[in-house]
């Protein structure tokens, strides 16, 4: 395989574990405890922009033609801890305001509007985030390490992005199927009766929600520091319903279901799109792209909204009657 072909096929790989990562968080959001967070997607641009401005390096010392606040030039792995940090930290504030009154649709209309008044504030101050131009040459990470260049760097990275997707799979499935796991379902159901079992839907959602946003902020990170280059142009509101689009096409709530609606929608899809033979104008490329995912949206939530892989339901019977409890209650029975 040439190295042409190998750059392509470890891009890929990139964003299907960064797709993967991001698509798994949405769903602990959405999937799992019903939150509708329209905004998804300023906490992945949080994270990149957080990863970037930690490698960068103060901004007089790129020349002069990047204007940002901030700038340091700290080794790896702390530019994607800080990422993580800030994508948390940035959950519990959005959360904490737009999450303790509002419910269902006012409550994604909200988060909505933050992200699009996000996106206006970076594009129209120059001097915060450098504006509509966005931030590049951002350092690799590991570039320099036991000679990594070209084609072994781009493959080391892949094994990065892997490793963290394989430890957020499994924080995920941890999490979904433990007793918390049932409390957020329950959230997820009826607040109500939740709030009457003692559970806190307002502060299960609040968590899920700083949870959410620190995987996003990873998955934003991992990506600018392959792509070392990150615009707001890159992180519009419809690229928000790209994730969504995945959890409900491979299924809510369900881990492997949001796996493999990654690899067919961020993967698949649109590099079949690119392969259509209807020429090579990008923005009728990109226009059909969106098409194609609306319409798939469409189809799945008419005729098969529980997705390809439906969530797993978990049915506990009556105890056996060898249990000591079954036994004492069909005792009580027998004598009454």
């Amino acid at each position: 395989m040439n190295s042409a072909v190998q750059l392509y096929a470890t891009t890929l790989l990139v964003y299907l574990a960064v797709n993967l990562i991001a698509s798994w968080a949405l769903d602990i959001q959405f999937g799992v405890t019903g939150v509708l967070n329209f905004g998804f997607i300023l906490f992945q641009s949080a994270g990149a922009y957080t990863a970037a401005l930690l490698s960068l390096g103060p901004a007089r010392a790129s020349g002069g033609f990047q204007q940002y606040i901030g700038g340091w030039q700290l080794p790896f792995p702390l530019p994607i801890v800080g990422a993580i940090l800030v994508g948390a930290a940035l959950g519990w504030l959005v959360g904490w305001v737009g999450l303790r009154r509002l419910r269902g649709d006012f409550q994604a209309v909200v988060l909505l509007v933050v992200s699009v008044v996000a996106t206006l504030v970076v594009e129209s101050v120059p001097g915060f985030l450098n504006g509509d131009a966005g931030l590049s040459l951002i350092p690799k990470p590991l570039s320099g390490v036991a000679g990594l260049t070209g084609v072994t760097y781009a493959w080391a990275y892949v094994g990065l992005c892997f490793l963290s997707c394989g430890l957020v799979a499994i924080l995920v499935a941890r999490l979904v199927h433990s007793p918390y796991g049932r409390v957020l379902r329950a959230v997820r159901e009826n607040d109500a009766l939740a709030d009457a079992m003692g559970r806190s839907s307002t502060r299960a959602r609040l968590q899920v929600f700083v949870l959410g946003g620190a995987l996003a902020a990873l998955s934003g990170a991992l990506l600018v520091e392959f792509t070392t280059a990150w615009a707001p142009s890159g992180w519009l509101y419809p690229e928000t319903f790209v994730y969504f689009t995945i959890v409900i096409i491979g299924g809510r709530a369900s881990l492997p279901g949001v796996a493999v609606g990654a690899a067919l929608i961020a993967v698949g899809i649109q590099q079949a799109v690119q392969l259509l033979p209807i020429g090579a104008d990008a923005t009728v490329l990109a226009s059909l792209q969106w098409v194609v995912i609306g319409l798939l949206t469409l189809a799945f939530l008419w005729w098969r909204p529980q997705g390809l892989i439906p969530e797993r339901v978990r049915r506990f019977g009556a105890p056996s009657p060898s249990t000591p409890l079954a036994a004492e209650k069909l005792s009580e029975g027998a004598g009454s």
